[in-house]
């Protein structure tokens, strides 16, 4: 169990560094570029730090196509979240109907149908 949630749990401290290196510098448009682009490599050393292990622990419990489309699904939960939280960007009807979609391809990438064998 907790081989399977590690994973996760690295994927989501990951994507939460990679949104604000890469979306929270938005909130501060009248920072220099060089200084935003500093502060946002910065932040990302320890996404990296986290999604690394996340994709090589991740990688024996799960096929790198499902590890890539949690980490997708992650980052989706995670953007939608600071977009309203962070950015003061509330989601609309039609961005839902957009997650209820990706949900839906998720699971098909994890379906395995009647009769098949489990990983």
């Amino acid at each position: 169990m907790l081989a399977r949630l590690l994973p996760i749990l690295l994927l989501l401290g990951s994507n939460i560094f990679m949104t604000f290196a890469w979306y929270g510098h938005l909130k501060y448009r009248s920072a220099p570029l060089l200084l935003v682009i500093v502060a946002s490599w910065a932040i990302a050393f320890f996404e990296y730090s986290l999604m690394v292990p996340a994709n090589r622990l991740g990688s024996t419990v799960y096929s790198v196509v499902q590890l890539k489309t949690i980490q997708e699904v992650i980052t989706l939960v995670v953007f939608a979240g600071f977009s309203a939280w962070y950015l003061g960007q509330p989601l609309k009807w039609n961005h839902y109907a957009a997650f209820v979609l990706i949900i839906g391809a998720a699971f098909l990438m994890f379906y395995q149908g009647p009769g098949a064998e489990t990983a």
